[in-house]
């Protein structure tokens, strides 16, 4: 592996890059929709306190384990037994279903991001037919926005190969201009900001099925879309065998969550005070049209401008972490060795093609209707399978709490803060999942994605790790 390490600047830059995405375009609409100023408000606010519970179980694990690189593999395999073959069958399920659940999300992203470019380039949204598979008509916008999909992929794919701690400085740079343009919008957007769009407060909610709900139910559900915003907060755990030292992965936790938490919340109310609100819950593109009414027609190129640079450094942040953790994995014997191949730059080669060769497959559902209502579904278990470890990591902080693992030097209100911690960080993943799975085809298509790993438990290590 190469010994060039991450430090904490390019961990944070991990997480908050990867934290903040496509989501933050459109969650002001979609709050606007199920909540009043107050219930959004308390949504933000659950979600922020559940997370923060989560960012703070991965720095007490950092701290009291910092011999268990990996991350929630790791994590895992302690709590099912660390020797045991249910402990390695257990970790390796954990980084299947996360790995094998990013390559539709990349895919995703990388969507998202041609979607954007649509504003520079009006041929992707051309409905003209290039010409015909079959029973396939490949339309021209169609085409076109495939090819430069898997150009980004590829052109990351390339980036990769120079080396973990290279691409990381990309996407250190990628994140602080998105950063940046999010503080130039969030200026610009003050200065039309009205108080009175924020009345009244506190109200109850008409949604658009003719239900009225209270504050607590806007909370609830303000809380289920706000969660999806979270997704990456344990970016630089599952790096943190690339770490500098793991004191570097809890703070880059916390911050970057702090950071994304900031940045989610001020525009969201931004947008909610800078635009009436039955204009903002019909909204496209609500951040386009808060720039618009400042500044002209030049504000939906501003911010599309910036949709592509946010998609482009998300990527380059979820790539360089889906390709590690099979790697990290195997490294731990978690994972069949196959996986543990580097290049000279020390970047894991296998793991890479494998990764976006996976990514490319699902880029297919841009050119046909019908593979692109199969993808939505797989986006929604995927995105399920991500929240796994957090159940897992939370349950195994909890046990290191009970069993005073390491704490044998540190005062009780520590212990107790600690404690309470992982207990909430657990129940919170619990909901999470509750809510996530309530029917039952996402719950078996999701059970199914699990167990399909079960394939590859064969070609596990023998030798297991202590």
């Amino acid at each position: 592996m190469s010994d060039k390490k991450l430090g904490f600047w390019l961990l944070t830059a991990l997480v908050t890059g990867n934290m903040v995405g496509s989501a933050i375009f459109m969650l002001p609409q979609s709050l606007s929709n199920v909540g009043s100023p107050a219930g959004v408000l308390l949504a933000w606010l659950f979600t922020g306190l559940g997370v923060l519970m989560l960012a703070h179980v991965y720095g007490q694990l950092s701290d009291f384990k910092s011999e268990l690189i990996g991350g929630p593999p790791s994590y895992t395999r302690e709590l099912f037994g660390s020797k045991s073959k249910l402990g390695q069958i257990m970790g390796f399920e954990i980084s299947w279903g996360y790995w094998t659940s990013n390559s539709p999300g990349n895919a995703a992203i990388l969507i998202t991001l041609v979607g954007y470019l649509t504003y520079f380039l009006p041929v992707l949204q051309s409905k003209t037919i290039l010409f015909s598979l079959g029973s396939f008509n490949i339309q021209t916008g169609n085409f076109f926005s495939f090819v430069i999909a898997s150009a980004v992929l590829w052109f990351v794919h390339y980036l990769m190969f120079k080396g973990t701690y290279a691409a990381s400085k990309i996407n250190f740079f990628a994140t602080v201009t998105k950063i940046l343009g999010f503080i130039f919008f969030i200026i610009i957007a003050l200065s039309i900001f009205d108080v009175t769009y924020l009345h009244p407060f506190i109200a109850e909610k008409t949604l658009k099925s003719g239900e009225t709900i209270g504050l607590f139910q806007q909370m609830n559900q303000g809380a289920i879309l706000t969660l999806w915003a979270f997704v990456g907060v344990e970016s630089a755990v599952w790096l943190s065998g690339r770490a500098k030292n793991q004191q570097d992965v809890k703070w880059a936790t916390l911050t970057g969550l702090v950071i994304a938490l900031a940045i989610y919340l001020l525009i969201t109310f931004l947008a909610m005070g800078a635009l009436p609100a039955k204009e903002l819950m019909v909204a496209d593109k609500p951040l386009v049209d808060v720039l618009t009414r400042i500044i002209g027609s030049k504000g939906s190129l501003i911010m599309a401008a910036l949709g592509v640079l946010s998609m482009l450094g998300a990527t380059v942040g979820w790539i360089l972490l889906s390709v590690e953790v099979p790697y990290q994995s195997a490294r731990l014997n978690l994972f069949p060795h196959w996986f543990v191949k580097e290049n000279k730059n020390g970047a894991p080669y296998r793991a890479a093609w494998i990764t976006n060769g996976l990514t490319q497959l699902f880029l297919l559902s841009m050119i046909s209707d019908t593979i692109a209502n199969a993808f939505n579904e797989m986006i929604v278990i995927a995105t399920l399978a991500n929240l796994v470890p957090y159940l897992f990591s939370g349950i195994y902080s909890l046990v290191v709490v009970l069993k005073g693992e390491n704490y044998e030097k540190i005062n009780l209100w520590k212990r107790l803060l600690d404690g309470t911690m992982a207990l909430g960080a657990s129940l919170y993943s619990f909901w999470v999942l509750k809510s996530g799975l309530s029917d039952l085809k996402t719950l078996a298509l999701g059970m199914l994605l699990i167990v399909s790993g079960l394939v590859l438990v064969p070609l596990l290590p023998k030798q297991l790790s202590a």
